[in-house]
This record gives C-alpha cells, structure tokens and sequence, in this order.
C-alpha cells in the first residue's frame, strides 16, 4: 500500500536472493571494470520503533489500519497523528518506506468520520494536492483500499484535466476527500470558489505530498497557490491544517514555513526499520573520444548504466535505472534488450522502459510485472520517483547525479522496501557534480540534504497572483500588512503597478480586478516571460505541446532534437512572432544544445561583504542574452560532431546574482598572468555554475554566469552566477549564504579531475557561448585558492 508498511521485520530476506555486496562485487569482477567503482558506502539495517495510537482516533479508522495489515504505527507516525489532531500544522520529512501516508491518512479519515455525522454529511472535508496526476491516482487507490470498511463516511474522488465533466459535479456536490494538483486549484478551483463553498467551509486538512518538489520558481508559484487557498477558506470561515509529506531535506519546518506562509512543526526522526543498503559511486573511464578543444570525453552516463543493467538482469536482480530524459530512458532499455539477446533471447523481453506518457493501464502493467519477477528490469524516468510503491527490488541504478541529495535518497529508497538488502549504483556523467561527488563521497553521506529554496517575495511571480486574488475577492491591507497577512510585503509596492496597467481599481481601501476574463494565464504556474511557443508537427499539424517563451531559444531553436512522449523530432522552423516551432519526425543518433553569449549589468547591491581584500556581493542585474549557435554530440559517446550559427535576437532579464571580485594584488599573488586572467575566471565560473546544485535545490540550467578580467560596474576582476528566472528564484541567495563551502567545493572538483588542461568534467560548460575558450585550469585553482585563504 501506498503508506509503505510492510508486516516483514527488518532483517527478513529471501534466501535466494544474492546479498548486495555480493552482487556488486560480480559488476566490478567483469573485464575492465576495477577502476571504476570509487567508493563504497554500507548503511547498516536497524529495526524499527513502535507507539502506540495517539488518544482522539476513533476506534473504525484503527480498525481499519489494521485490517490493512498494521496493529502499531512507528514513532514518527504516532507522533505527526497526534500534532495533527491537535490542529498543529506539519511536516513530515523522514526517508522513502518509512509510512509518510499513513502519518497524514489517518487523521484526515478520523475527521471524516466526524464529519459524517453532520446534517448534509459533509462537516469535514480534506484536500490532497500531488504533484502529478499519477501521484494523485496512485494516491486515490490506496485511500479507497484503506477506507473501505468506513463505508459511505469517505467520499474521495480526483479532480484533474483528465476528470469528466459529470465527476466534476458530483465531486464538487458530495466529495469529501478530494485528490488534485496545484495547478487545477489555481486554475479550476479557487476561480470558481463560490460553488465550492461548502466544501471549502467545511475544510479540516490540507495534504500536500513530496512537498519538496515545490522550489525555484515552481514552488514560489505554489505558495502563492496556497496563500490564496487560505484566504478563500478563511472568507468562507474555514482554517485549514496543514499537512506535508517530503522526502528528507534540510530544515523542513522552515521550508514548509515559506510554502504555506504558516509556522509548521517537524516530525524528522525516522523510527520504520530498514534492511540493509550498500551504496555505489561508479565513475565511467575516460575514452579516445575528443570533444572541444581535442578535450578528452568519458564514457557516457547512458551506455554505461545499460551495460549495469544488462549484468544486473543477467544475475536475476531485479532493477530500475532513474535516467533524466525520456529518450534515455528509451536507449538504456533497448541497449539493455539487444545485449541480453546475444547471450539468452528470452532475458531480453524481460528488461522495459518505464516514463511519462504511457497510459497509466501500461504504467500499472510495468509495475505488476516488476513486482512479480516477470520483468527484471526498467529504465524509468522520474516518473517512478515520486511515491509509487514498487516492493522487491533489489537495485537502482543512477545514470547521474539526480540534482539533489534529496532525489538522490528518494530514488535509492525505491529498493529494499521489504526490508531486503539493497544495491544502489550511482554513474558519473561527463559534468563537474558528478565528477566531484564520485571522488567526494563525504559531500553525499556525511551532509544533511539541501534546504527547499523558492521565493514567495519574488514580484515577477506574486505580480499575476495578486490579480488572481483581486479577482477572487478584492484584496484589501490586510491580506499584506499587519500580522494576518498572507502575500508578502512587496504587495503594497506592486498593487499601484498593477493599477497603472489597468489591471486593478482601488476603490478606498481595496483592489479589484478590473477585467471580464479570469486572470488564470496570467500565473502560468510553471512558466512566464510571454506567449508560450506552441510546437507542431509541420506534416500533420498536430499539436505536441507548449514550450516556455524563455525556453524557446534554446530548446526549440531551428535544428534542435525535440524530444515528446518518446519521440524524437527535428525543429525546421521557429517562429518568434507566430509563436511557433515546426518540427518533423526524425531520430538523429545525436543530441542538440544551445550556447549562448551573456552581457549582464549591476542593477543594485543589496549586500557585500569582504574575505580579505575581495568582495562576496548580492544584488540585482540586468542580464543579456543570445543564442548564438548550438552543438550537436554523438548520443553514447558525447562525442562532439559539429557547430551550427543560429541567428536569433537578443533577450534581457532583471533577476538576482551573487559575484565576487578580487584585486590585482590578489592575482599577483596567486600567481596567475595577467593573459591567463581571462581563461582562470571562466573556468572558475563554469565550474562554479556545476557546483552550485550541491548547495541549493537547482539544476545547472536554472542559473547562468558572467566572467570578466575588467567588469565596468566593479572596475575588478569578477565572476557573476545569476538565477535564469525573472526576478530571481533564490538560488543565487543561497549560494551567497554557502559561498565557503560552495567555492570550496568547486577549487576542489577543479583540482579532483584527473585531465591535464579542462575537460566537460571540470571547467567546460556544455552551454557556453564562446566555444570553452579561454579557459585555464591552473589558474583558476590557483585564483580560488588565494580567494578562500581569507
């Protein structure tokens, strides 16, 4: 079931089945294999600590947890039931399998009893926001499963763009438990509250599940969300408690705390057992293969996780490697299926790919055949990652590092859920992060997880939310100023702003939204920046999706492999204006991306402070853009096979940046040549950009970066690391805030790589503008060191 408990004690293990160590030791036997296990990390199994029920649970809903199988909850479980009950806002932060569901499922089917017992059956209900619509299913499931000796007391149901019409009614009209995502309360629900309005009265809990995927700009659009959310059930009478499930992160109260805008207690000790889990960091070799500048390429992430994979199934283990992009997912499986083929035909029917797009009868198909043994392996994309319980396997595999600690965690914990041994490989791919960590493993297992960062201030972001509130009910002071506020101070600035532009009236001490249609796009909650670019299929003119307008120019440019629901095709034509990109069904054997050149300009300092005679700042920028060609590389090998100029126009974005600078006397002293300057700070910058998701919930494609042996807003040698989106998205914050441990780590990973002069493991950015050049790995070492020292 979906709340993870399994009857199974720690310790218990099949027989048959091979220990982890012993598995992994097979994988590192094969030829040629030695050297590229760097580390080994063995986490001990403990056993697990029982509590009894909290008092104020009603003996039905104990009675039907236990015909589901379970008589005792854990510590941590018995602990969030209680703090629920007693009206306490929480989260819940402990590791996968530990029974986060049944921490939140209990209390919310306590008080649906309770409600059941009001004139119209409805004196209680409860909201479950997912992140997916497949969480949300999987989720239903499981409630019905569990709910089902209540009877009628537990109306669930889900609303989401795949629900009918005529299930939207009866769920709006009888649901008492209802199961959506952030979007369709954005879009579907709160614009329409009034019809909703005894359901929203009558509201007791709010669920928000693996709540740390809502960061960066996602999440601050998420919190606004739910600021809104607030609002319109406290208009109706109603405050909510709210409960939140997140794998382990750092600081998850304060995290919670900026998503709900609620103080919010943690329950963060894990007291479920766990088997045993030896833990892999494998680093693919380097290869005669050159790249740019005749830089030496290692073997890709991709062929060698389907080379694990294969010997993995060889051995009857069974097996999901996490891939980041549908089309590995897609190659890992058939590599995996051809190899197996050579050796036994009938193995090769018994590896698949698992992602986004199937329909979920052939998703649920994957996972039973798993589960069962049929299958004995899945390449999958994150799809899998997020709370779909899987029990029986006994390996992952990681074709790279997954952008945090915390996916990291989530994504091994998806083996050894019935308390077996567990093996969880992580492959290094051709990138600084995963080069350090592969030769750092102190950075992964003796480190807490990365904090959540979003910004529920940023104006870019709390702008449209404003006009969605109005528009729902007329903002007034208070939903910004005195101690009941609910949007941040920056409302009081940005409502005159949004009047100026007629899309707000103040009439005395309140704002109204001024148009006939609902302000709903204006908040697109996972984009902004302009008209989405609409991606058609030039033969057919079949619509494939949407893509950002400040994505567009790099992921949608003429050339580009664009990749939908396990297609690949080739972009023919991108029109700006129309807002359009015509694309053509192709499966090219290599892969596209953009470079781009970067002006950028100090608009504002918010803080500077000195390490001897440099200066670590934090302010706002302007920053310049232009895609000014892309590289195609060979899909297995990374191999470089060409340039291509593009010529597009450029875009500007005001946004957040940190940057240091240090003086000439500083690079005399680190002894780096005023012609080697150049080359020293970009790579410094480069690698620092790769480094920087170690320290904040971000990926290298979320923030950007400026070099520069003269900046004319400094008048000194300065590297820049900026946020990509408008406003900021408070990765560039954290990163003034780490800024030792961050530039720490990024001399270090410079200094771990085993080539001579740069190679895309250290210093080269896959999406640099300038071709890699200059850059000097020496002095950049050399530059950092000297920065450090004070």
């Amino acid at each position: 079931m979906s709340h993870e408990h399994a009857p199974a004690e720690p310790g218990d293990t099949d027989a048959r089945r091979p220990s982890p160590r012993a598995v992994l030791e097979r994988l590192r036997e094969l030829p040629g294999r030695a050297e590229r296990l760097t580390h080994m990390e063995q986490l001990p199994a403990r056993p697990g600590r029982y509590a009894p029920w909290p008092k104020g649970i009603r003996p039905e809903v104990t009675e039907a947890v236990r015909a589901a199988g379970i008589d005792r909850p854990w510590e941590h479980q018995a602990q969030a039931v209680e703090l629920a009950l007693g009206g306490e806002s929480l989260v819940i932060s402990t590791g996968t399998a530990s029974g986060k569901s049944l921490a939140y499922q209990v209390p919310v089917l306590n008080a649906l009893l309770d409600g059941h017992a009001a004139p119209n059956r409805r004196g209680a209900t409860a909201l479950y926001l997912a992140p997916t619509k497949a969480l949300a299913a999987d989720q239903l499931r499981a409630l019905r499963r569990l709910a089902a000796p209540l009877g009628p007391a537990v109306r669930a149901a889900s609303y989401d763009g795949d629900t009918a019409a005529e299930e939207r009614v009866w769920a709006r009209d009888h649901a008492n438990l209802l199961l959506t995502n952030p979007d369709m309360l954005h879009r579907g629900l709160l614009p329409a509250h009034r019809r909703w309005s005894s359901f929203l009265r009558a509201l007791r809990y709010v669920v928000i599940d693996e709540c740390h995927v809502y960061r960066g700009v996602f999440g601050s659009h998420v919190a606004q969300v739910l600021r809104r959310l607030r609002r319109i059930c406290a208009h109706y009478g109603g405050r909510p408690v709210f409960l939140l499930a997140s794998a382990t992160t750092a600081e998850p109260g304060s995290a919670a705390g900026r998503l709900t805008g609620l103080p919010v207690a943690e329950v963060t000790e894990d007291a479920s057992p766990r088997g045993e889990l030896v833990f892999a960091l494998w680093e693919p070799p380097l290869t005669e293969a050159r790249g740019e500048r005749g830089a030496p390429v290692r073997r890709t992430a991709t062929a060698e996780t389907a080379d694990l994979l294969t010997d993995l199934a060889t051995q009857a283990v069974r097996t999901v490697a996490f891939v980041r992009s549908r089309r590995g997912a897609e190659l890992i499986a058939l590599i995996a299926q051809e190899r197996l083929a050579e050796t036994d035909r009938a193995l090769s029917g018994r590896v698949a790919a698992y992602r986004g797009g199937y329909l979920p009868e052939e998703r649920r198909a994957l996972e039973r055949a798993l589960h069962s043994g049929e299958l004995l392996g899945l390449a999958a994309t994150t799809a899998l990652e997020l709370g779909v319980d899987i029990a029986g396997l006994d390996a992952v595999l990681l074709a790279g590092y997954p952008g945090t600690r915390a996916s990291l965690w989530q994504q091994a914990g998806r083996a050894g859920r019935q308390r077996q041994g567990a093996l969880a490989v992580l492959v290094a791919r051709d990138d600084p992060l995963d080069t350090y960590l592969v030769h750092h493993p102190e950075a992964l297992f003796q480190r807490p997880v990365e904090s959540t960062v979003l910004d529920p201030g940023n104006p870019y972001v709390l702008a449209p939310h404003l006009c969605a509130a109005a528009a729902e009910l007329p903002l007034s002071t208070g939903d910004f100023e005195g101690p009941s506020a609910l949007f941040d101070p920056a409302a009081a600035e940005l409502l005159p702003k949004l009047a100026a532009r007629s899309l707000l009236r103040r009439r005395g001490d309140s704002w109204y939204w001024t148009k006939r249609e609902r302000p709903a796009e204006l908040t697109g909650i996972r984009g902004q920046g302009g008209e989405p670019v609409r991606v058609v299929e030039e033969e057919t003119g079949r619509l494939l999706g949407t893509v950002d307008a400040a994505a567009a120019h790099t992921a949608v440019h003429e050339g580009a492999v664009h990749l939908h629901q396990g297609h690949s095709y080739v972009v023919r034509e991108l029109d700006l204006e129309g807002a359009v990109a015509l694309v053509e069904r192709a499966s090219p054997p290599w892969s596209t991306s953009a470079r781009e050149v970067t002006d950028l300009s100090v608009l504002e300092t918010d803080i500077t402070v000195p390490w001897g005679d440099a200066r670590l700042g934090f302010g706002s920028v302007e920053v310049t853009h232009q895609v000014v060609s892309f590289l195609r590389r060979r899909l297995l090998t990374g191999e470089v096979l060409g340039e291509t100029r593009l010529d597009l126009p450029p875009r500007t974005l005001r946004t957040r940046a940190v940057w240091w600078t240090v003086t000439e006397d500083q690079v005399e002293a680190a002894g780096v040549d005023p012609e080697v300057l150049p080359g020293a700070l970009h790579a410094a910058e480069h690698a620092a950009i790769g480094m920087l998701p170690l320290f904040a919930t971000c990926d290298r494609w979320d923030i950007g970066g400026v070099s520069t042996a003269l900046h004319p807003d400094t008048l000194l040698p300065t590297v820049f690391v900026h946020d990509g989106h408008p406003g900021g998205a408070g990765f560039a914050e954290r990163a003034f805030h780490t800024a030792r441990g961050w530039l720490t780590a990024t001399r270090d990973a410079i200094a771990a790589c085993e080539c001579a002069t740069g190679c895309p493991s250290c210093i080269q950015s896959p999406k640099c503008g300038n071709g890699n050049d200059p850059l000097h790995k020496a002095g950049a070492i050399r530059l950092l060191t000297e920065l450090l020292r004070h």
